[in-house]
């Protein structure tokens, strides 16, 4: 099996609502991004020219487009927070979600954006997200893992 991985790069600031710590006020990360997708070659064959299982440029121009643009320099927060400070429902950038904007869900949310619309013959397989340089939260595909460990 052949996994690509695409690392992107966005800065964004969240608080998380009902958190009892520094977290709870607004504040910002220089995320990182490790994006993982799976053709369907097993890893045994050559790949027909031109020798891509998916092309970087597809990956890089579809999360760029559907998540990267969604939250770069975006200030994400909950309806919950927002009930609490309404000052910030003025704010030219912000995004506002239903969840709290924790590490976690922001891999929920990349997930839900991308799991079908990867190129064809693809599945996105996992991903890892740094919030900082020593945390992260990661996300496997239980249906790409469910089908490998068959193989």
């Amino acid at each position: 099996m052949i996994q690509l991985t695409k690392i992107f790069h966005f800065e964004m600031a969240h608080a998380i609502h009902g958190y009892e710590g520094p977290c709870k006020h607004v504040h910002g990360h220089s995320y990182e991004l490790h994006l993982a997708i799976t053709g369907t070659n097993t890893g045994t064959e050559y790949i027909p020219a031109p020798g891509f299982e998916v092309d970087f440029k597809d990956i890089k121009q579809l999360v760029v487009s559907e998540v990267i643009n969604q939250l770069d320099h975006k200030l994400v927060l909950s309806h919950d927070f927002l009930a609490v400070h309404p000052s910030f429902a003025g704010q030219e950038n912000l995004v506002s979600w239903e969840v709290e904007p924790s590490a976690e869900n922001l891999l929920v949310f990349i997930a839900k954006k991308l799991k079908d619309r990867v190129p064809a013959h693809s599945c996105l397989s996992y991903m890892k997200l740094y919030e900082t340089n020593n945390s992260y939260a990661e996300w496997f595909n239980p249906d790409h893992y469910k089908h490998s460990s068959s193989l």
